[in-house]
């Protein structure tokens, strides 16, 4: 029944597709450099489908979301939409999915990867599972699981247990601060 709609109505769908991709990327930028949000968003995946009965759209093969500074690439990207239509979720597979943005003029741009992120638009939440990895201007973060707060900018980062029992440990990189000067003996 989808397939014939499809089929029947190609520039309803097309008009659906670049909807969800638009809301997708101002979900996504809500954080990001204000400039990012006025710039045109480019989707390119091998295939799309949208299922309007269950607010569930699939992007598959390569997908690669840019808009401005912002930059998702996964091998799949499931979206799933509220009652309201809007953006509930977005999950990006991958081996692994990665995104990168600039989201303060006065930083390099911030890069992260797993093998699964999930962005909760509601909650503002992002989890990063299966190798998770965030870099910004030399800090980095490694661990089997973040989960990462836009709206508080907190981080939480857990090790896996491994097959033996053993924890998996969380790894913290912190770049020195070349702009600090320590005394010497005679100051």
């Amino acid at each position: 029944m989808y397939l014939t709609k499809f089929l029947s109505q190609p520039q309803t769908f097309l008009k659906q597709s670049l909807w969800l991709a638009g809301l997708i990327c101002v979900s996504a930028t809500s954080f990001a450099l204000p400039s990012d949000r006025n710039q045109p968003i480019s989707l390119v995946a091998d295939k799309a489908t949208y299922n309007e009965r269950t607010g569930v759209t699939t992007y598959s093969g390569n997908v690669i979301i840019e808009q401005g500074t912002m930059k998702l690439q996964a091998a799949s990207i499931v979206a799933q939409l509220n009652k309201d239509k809007q953006i509930s979720t977005i999950t990006a597979n991958g081996s692994p999915a990665k995104f990168q943005q600039q989201v303060d003029t006065a930083k390099g741009i911030a890069r992260g990867e797993a093998q699964k992120i999930i962005y909760n638009a509601e909650t503002g939440l992002i989890n990063l599972i299966g190798n998770a990895y965030l870099y910004q201007d030399g800090a980095s973060i490694r661990s089997s699981t973040l989960k990462y707060s836009m709206n508080k900018g907190d981080i939480e980062a857990s090790g896996s247990t491994g097959a033996s029992g053993t924890k998996g440990r969380v790894q913290i990189i912190i770049p020195p601060n070349a702009s600090k000067s320590f005394p010497g003996v005679r100051d």
